[in-house]
């Protein structure tokens, strides 16, 4: 959308401030005033999912009540006309614990990072929401859905110490820290054989350096500031049985500087195993359709199991009746289906 130049100020001071930590209720507590003037509203508040609870929800409120979420189940409705409101028992209900709503404005934020999570505008008054003010937040999702996951990626470790060391002590990855567009900062000890055996050809002669295709992608990045698209700061290479994913993290401005981590990671590719087969199946019969949802060939299942191509058939030909599915295809379907929530 076409901003005036002073929301353009704004959302530039937002996105600064959604940046500037890595503990959520830090960036969130100096985001508030400047939401507020760019999307007027009486108060907001950001639910996330735990990681451990993915039904359970971490509650986050900008001014908020705390008698909001304490009593949000019996409050949530589905969306009424506004002459059906006044009548509505729990409209009622909410003016007498003082929180008289009148409006909401809400956004989900990313489900594709094994969280998800809402943020969510109120007011006490009576006028609306505006077009407008929808698409802002709608242009803001992005930016709210990222500061949550990067505090989340580091946040639990970043408050125990410096923000560089909280990139060595991630588990399940490798980092490297740059200042663009050249200068790298640190790396942890096993992103050099990691990148080697991703680049191994353009490594061969200097492994001291980020590869060529990243450096770039970092470039475009920084390049774009507040206008990138959602998504462009994850980037996915693909190999034969996994992916080399990286999620370009703009860290917190330090000593003048602006600078990056680079989180890598190596993911096998595919769709997770409902658990309910897992019961149904043996464990190589597991391994194979765990082949499967990964995407791999048949040869390349009996490759990596040791297994001949005819064994690896004659396995899918037993799963198929056990998991009452009639095809390889139906079974990508019936898994991926299987991971919707609810």
């Amino acid at each position: 959308m076409n901003l005036t130049a002073h929301e353009q100020g704004l959302v530039l001071e937002l996105t600064r401030a959604l940046s500037s930590s890595l503990d959520l209720t830090e960036v969130l507590a100096r985001a508030q005033g400047i939401l507020t003037r760019l999307v007027p509203c009486d108060y907001a508040a950001l639910c996330v999912s735990r990681p451990e609870r993915p039904g359970d929800y971490e509650w986050m409120g900008l001014g908020a009540p705390g008698v909001l979420f304490a009593h949000y189940p019996e409050l949530a409705s589905d969306l009424v006309s506004r002459k059906e409101l006044k009548r509505n028992l729990l409209y009622l209900r909410c003016r007498e614990m003082g929180l008289p709503l009148e409006h909401v404005l809400a956004a989900l934020l990313d489900l594709s990072e094994g969280w998800h999570g809402g943020f969510t505008l109120y007011r006490e008054h009576a006028l609306p929401f505006s077009e407008r003010e929808q698409a802002l937040l709608e242009d803001l999702t992005p930016y709210l859905a990222n500061t949550v996951r990067n505090c989340r990626l580091f946040g639990h470790e970043a408050t125990r110490g410096d923000v560089l060391d909280a990139l060595f002590r991630h588990q399940g990855a490798e980092c490297v820290v740059m200042e663009p567009p050249e200068h790298e900062k640190l790396r942890t000890p096993g992103a050099t054989e990691l990148l080697r055996r991703w680049y191994p050809e353009e490594l061969k002669a200097d492994d001291s350096r980020l590869p060529q295709e990243l450096r770039e992608h970092l470039t475009r990045l920084q390049a774009l500031g507040t206008k990138r698209p959602p998504g462009m700061d994850t980037w996915t290479r693909s190999g034969a049985k996994h992916d080399l994913k990286v999620t370009f993290v703009e860290l917190p401005e330090q000593r003048g500087h602006q600078p990056w981590g680079l989180v890598l990671q190596e993911c096998t590719r595919g769709i997770p195993l409902p658990e309910p087969w897992r019961q149904k199946l043996s464990r190589r019969e597991v391994e194979v359709v765990q082949g499967v949802l990964s995407n791999w060939t048949n040869e390349l299942i009996a490759e990596d199991l040791g297994l001949t191509l005819n064994t690896v058939k004659t396995h899918l030909r037993n799963i198929f009746p056990k998991l009452g599915i009639e095809s390889r295809m139906d079974l990508l379907y019936q898994a991926a289906w299987r991971q919707k929530p609810g």
